[in-house]
């Protein structure tokens, strides 16, 4: 029984998210990595996870977040970013989500506040597995550079 209506506000204000976290992303000295990506490809990343995160939370697929976040690792290894500054970018992403739902979603009403409950622990889910998926896609990036370099 997720709270539909943090999940709307999830959806309506995904926009507002997306650009906080963007700006957020580029003032983080733990993540200034993220510079290699092009603004406009970081820019549309942000927007697109909190656009996509209620469908991946409705849906619960751990194949859907695996393929994108393998994927996802494997590109910024790829743009030399490295993972530890991939790592705090998926926990400012995270970060400013709950400091949005607390600011402006919580409920004191019990079986509201039990969905919400229930919300951030597939939140939480949710984020470690991306992020266990994303070190696959850096091992992947390795294991490939490695197989190519030893070829040469």
């Amino acid at each position: 029984m997720l709270s539909l209506r943090l999940i709307h506000l999830l959806d309506a204000h995904a926009e507002r998210l997306a650009d906080t976290l963007y700006e957020s992303l580029l003032k983080s000295p733990e993540c200034s990595d993220l510079r290699n990506v092009p603004s406009d490809q970081l820019r549309v990343r942000a927007h697109e996870i909190y656009r996509n995160l209620s469908a991946w939370l409705a849906g619960r697929t751990e194949e859907g977040i695996a393929k994108r976040y393998v994927a996802l690792g494997r590109e910024r290894a790829e743009q030399g970013v490295r993972f530890s500054h991939f790592l705090w970018a998926i926990r400012v992403t995270k970060e400013t989500l709950y400091e949005f739902l607390e600011h402006e979603g919580l409920s004191d009403n019990p079986v509201e506040l039990h969905a919400s409950l229930e919300l951030l622990t597939l939140l939480d889910r949710f984020f470690d597995s991306a992020m266990y998926h994303a070190a696959l896609g850096y091992e992947r990036h390795k294991a490939h550079r490695a197989r190519t370099v030893g070829v040469s």
